[in-house]
């Protein structure tokens, strides 16, 4: 009997900005659940905001925003040394920024999903997890907040409570995994992976074991809301096509995408 599994699929899209063309967005927004929209701070214009909330809304696909530091020219990816009440307004300008465009479309803001370095620093000091939660309440509190799945599950499951807002976990099959759990750095060879065979099993086994195999050969557990592939990997569309999305009959598949999940983690 084929075991069936309910998960998001989600990605990072809406980069582009200006003359500038990043990431494959048409060719990967239709075979996902969610999307992760930039709001103008790493990548993206308020253009391309707009154009990419239309094509969620083609696709019947989840908005959410996706907000960066202000580092156009890093991409979002530099740590940059900001306090607490700095980061909190970062997300708070850009969620509100992504929102009004998904509500002059007639779309509901699903999540909020940091990007590059405020995510990774967040990962590494649970405060910034907390910032951003709060900055969620501040703008939306109905809006989803994602997380890496990592061993920090039970403290960033009670920041959620202590915000009064829903956690969703997220895993990537794309890229590589420390033994603790974190994300290999993007400098590091291997650290984003190429193959769309080797990522496809890698989610399968995410999404039917919650768990994955680290860099040094060791199994870790990481149960996971929402699986991420990157719009600026060509693998993506590969990727995506190995997890195809389906409107209706979610629960007959063996590795069908749902959308993120509405209760609280």
């Amino acid at each position: 009997m084929i075991q069936a599994i309910r998960i998001d699929l989600n990605s990072d899209l809406g980069e582009s900005f200006g003359a500038y063309t990043l990431g494959l967005d048409e060719e990967v927004i239709p075979h996902l659940t969610s999307a992760n929209i930039a709001c103008g701070f790493h990548g993206g214009d308020p253009g391309v905001m707009r154009k990419t909330v239309a094509i969620a809304k083609r696709y019947g696909v989840e908005v959410g925003a996706h907000p960066g530091f202000p580092d156009l020219m890093g991409f979002g990816r530099r740590n940059i040394d900001a306090t607490l009440e700095e980061i909190q307004d970062y997300v708070v300008y850009q969620l509100g920024a992504l929102q009004a465009f998904a509500q002059a479309a007639g779309l509901k803001l699903q999540h909020v999903k940091p990007h590059g370095a405020l995510y990774n620093m967040a990962v590494a000091n649970s405060k910034i997890w907390d910032a951003i939660a709060g900055a969620v309440v501040k703008a939306n509190r109905e809006v989803i907040l994602v997380v890496l799945a990592s061993s920090n599950r039970n403290i960033l499951v009670e920041i959620g409570k202590r915000h009064g807002i829903r956690v969703a976990f997220e895993a990537f099959p794309d890229r590589a995994y420390k033994s603790d759990g974190s994300l290999a750095p993007r400098k590091e060879k291997g650290a984003v992976i190429h193959d769309h065979e080797v990522v496809a099993r890698r989610a399968l086994k995410m999404a039917l074991e919650g768990k994955v195999i680290a860099t040094d050969g060791a199994e870790i557990d990481l149960r996971a809301d929402t699986l991420c592939v990157h719009g600026d990997n060509p693998a993506a569309v590969p990727d995506g096509q190995k997890n195809p999305r389906e409107p209706q009959g979610l629960r007959g598949g063996s590795h069908r995408a749902e959308k993120l999940p509405l209760a609280g983690c």
